[in-house]
């Protein structure tokens, strides 16, 4: 069986998720690292393997490319316990997958990508605050989700948890105060307490992931 190969950029959010879903696995993987501040993701050689020029991509086989985060981490989870079976429980994994990228990334990773990444805070001051409202509204979903439940579908972390899990954690670093979101809060310590979790800044390796366990 070939080893994946992700095509990451450390600090992304997006490809996080797909770290950590493989880690979680225990799926062993080679990661190479696309810095995206210095154009490399722009390049001939990357953009034959997603023409959107966009990380993360996953490299299933030589030649045979996946991109999108949240269609790598359905890939993935296909027939695992991070997937539910049930038509509706899959659908609703589903539901907030969509939501994660249309309600909450464009708001909340994006204003940390200025601001924590780039370092441009007071350049794009205005486009920061104009994403205020729409990223509180997202958290203000969740919350709200969260206040009865454990998780997000089914009572079961899944990969609804993982996708949501990536940019809220790190929320206060694109300027958004979770100490308002007690739900959230609780939520994201049960993230942090699966198994095999590991954090955002982790570097891996395949070595790593061949003597888990």
């Amino acid at each position: 069986m070939e080893t994946l190969k992700l095509y990451d950029f450390l600090p992304s959010g997006n490809g996080y998720k797909i770290r950590l879903l493989l880690t979680q696995m225990g799926m062993p993987f080679e990661r190479v690292e696309i810095n995206i501040l210095k154009g490399e993701s722009r390049t001939p050689e990357f953009l034959s393997k997603n023409p959107n020029g966009k990380i993360p991509v996953l490299e299933i086989e030589p030649g045979k490319y996946l991109s999108e985060s949240n269609a790598i981490l359905v890939y993935l989870s296909e027939y695992t316990e991070f997937l539910p079976h049930d038509r509706f429980l899959r659908a609703q994994v589903l539901q907030w997958l969509f939501f994660e990228q249309y309600s909450h990334e464009p708001y909340i990773a994006t204003s940390r990508f200025w601001i924590y990444i780039l370092g441009k805070a007071e350049e794009y001051h205005v486009a920061i605050e104009q994403k205020r409202e729409q990223g509180y509204a997202a958290l203000t979903v969740m919350e709200n989700h969260l206040s009865d439940r454990t998780f997000f579908v089914g009572e079961r972390y899944t990969i609804a948890d993982i996708a949501l899990f990536a940019y809220t954690h790190v929320a206060d670093e694109g300027g958004f105060d979770l100490t308002k979101f007690p739900a959230i809060q609780a939520w994201l310590e049960r993230v942090k307490s699966q198994s095999r979790y590991i954090s955002i800044t982790k570097e891996t390796s395949m070595n790593y992931y061949y003597n888990l366990g």
